[in-house]
């Protein structure tokens, strides 16, 4: 299967391979449990109905696993075909999206370190304040020292 001739040119090749194995494409849902919506749309290369990205790749893999001619040169066609055609892969721009994303809220969540560190430490010091209260008062010693009366 070539790479020349863009994304319908690769779905015929798809459609002539399945046919000259004697597969309908109920035979291929069954085998990747892709829908016949989403072959029929592979094969006739209007990658637009199918969902992006990695999706897009698996079901192309299974279909190619299906009719036993998978491998990654034509994986890498695909991939080439899309490019030609200009049927971009929406998961590159996804991913630096999603960094962007990730990088942003970082900062936010340095920023907030600080802040949730004092509240440790100020819950620290209330429990260990709580807790030696509790122990001058159990050991009947009363919480503030007794203050020395003098007679004189």
């Amino acid at each position: 299967m070539a790479q020349e001739g863009g994304v319908e040119a690769f779905g015929e090749q798809l459609r002539m391979a399945r046919e000259e194995r004697g597969m309908t494409v109920e035979a291929i849902c069954d085998a990747t449990k892709v829908s016949a919506r989403h072959i029929r749309a592979l094969e006739a290369g209007v990658l637009g109905e199918l969902p992006g990205g990695v999706f897009r790749r698996g079901f192309v893999r299974s279909y190619l696993d299906a009719l036993g001619a998978g491998g990654r040169p034509l994986d890498e066609a695909i991939r080439e075909s899309c490019r030609q055609s200009g049927v971009n892969e929406p998961a590159e721009t996804e991913w630096a999206e999603f960094a962007e994303n990730v990088k942003n809220s970082r900062i936010v969540h340095r920023r907030r370190m600080g802040m949730r560190w004092a509240g440790v430490g100020v819950t620290l010091a209330v429990l260990v304040l709580g807790g030696w209260c509790g122990w001058r008062l159990a050991t009947h010693r009363g919480l503030l020292p007794a203050i020395p009366i003098w007679r004189v």
